[in-house]
């Protein structure tokens, strides 16, 4: 079998050109060469093809030329397209880092709300750790749990809460009963469970207890790890009332006071400086603010 014989593509392109200008010097122009260089390219693919694409005079097309154009823009669009390209421009990718709690219980329920509000805007999610804000890979976004600021980023506060102690109904079955668990007393009857995220400096400051963090007993660094060990039955923890409502709601967990206090730590926003400039960004940080309120 022979190999075919392809027209060079700068015939290909004189030819378009002259057919569509009708001019060898707008064509040359267009094409940034001589007159003469068209010139020959078209007498090049004359020859290779053996017709005659253009009538002299003012070079209207020959019957063989007017064919043979439509091919050659189809080719030449062919030729000119990116694969993926039409989706590439559709569609902008958004990277955003989430500490695991915060977006099953408040992201993920609202993010259908987003979708619809921005088709375009692809949303990529990453799991953070959140005690030291570490991510697999660069994202656009940040959204990161402490007492802020952050030195690397800029910032903006999305959510504060409040805590209380909470237990499984078992478990207060079994240690039970607390009376406000806001004494010392009541405090050092139970099994508390630790995590770096929560300390329980916060819940002994605001109830007068002298009492220090915690050196023992089960540690979490993730809050619904944390809460679902307090279901199992490990002991009592300290519960975000905003971040864990679903254990409070099903019944899984049970408060131990009416009483909720302050938690110094906050979620935020964050990125880099100048990343809000990107539409996608701001977009996303005005959404999620809104939705959080």
């Amino acid at each position: 079998m022979s190999v075919p014989r392809i027209p060079p593509i700068q015939g290909l392109l004189a030819f378009e050109a002259l057919a569509r200008l009708r001019s060898v010097t707008h064509a040359a122009e267009q094409l940034h060469v001589t007159p003469s260089a068209v010139s020959h390219r078209i007498r090049q693919l004359e020859t290779q093809l053996g017709c005659k694409l253009f009538a002299r005079g003012e070079f209207t097309l020959t019957a063989e030329g007017v064919a043979y154009l439509g091919r050659v823009r189809e080719a030449l669009a062919v030729l000119q397209e990116v694969p993926n390209a039409r989706a590439a421009e559709s569609v902008t990718r958004l990277r955003v880092a989430v500490t695991p709690t915060f977006s099953r219980q408040l992201l993920l329920p609202r993010l259908a709300l987003f979708r619809h509000a921005y088709p375009e805007i692809d949303l990529v999610l990453q799991v953070s750790i959140p005690v030291g804000n570490v991510i697999a890979e660069e994202t656009d976004l940040e959204i990161r749990f402490g007492t802020g600021p952050f030195a690397d980023r800029e910032s903006v506060r999305l959510l504060s809460d409040e805590v209380t102690p909470v237990c499984s109904q078992e478990y207060l079955n079994e240690a039970g009963p607390f009376d406000g668990f806001c004494t010392e007393a009541e405090v050092s009857r139970a099994r508390l469970i630790r995590s770096p995220l929560e300390p329980w400096r916060t819940w002994f400051t605001a109830c007068g207890i002298a009492q220090r963090e915690p050196a023992g007993g089960a540690q979490f660094n993730d809050v619904g790890l944390m809460l679902d060990a307090a279901v199992a039955g490990f002991g009592v923890a300290l519960l975000r009332l905003r971040l864990g409502a679903a254990w409070l709601d099903n019944g899984r967990l049970v408060r131990l006071s009416e009483r909720s206090v302050a938690s110094p730590h906050h979620y935020f926003l964050c990125w880099k400086s100048g990343m809000l400039e990107r539409w996608e960004c701001a977009a996303f940080a005005e959404w999620l603010r809104a939705a959080l309120q």
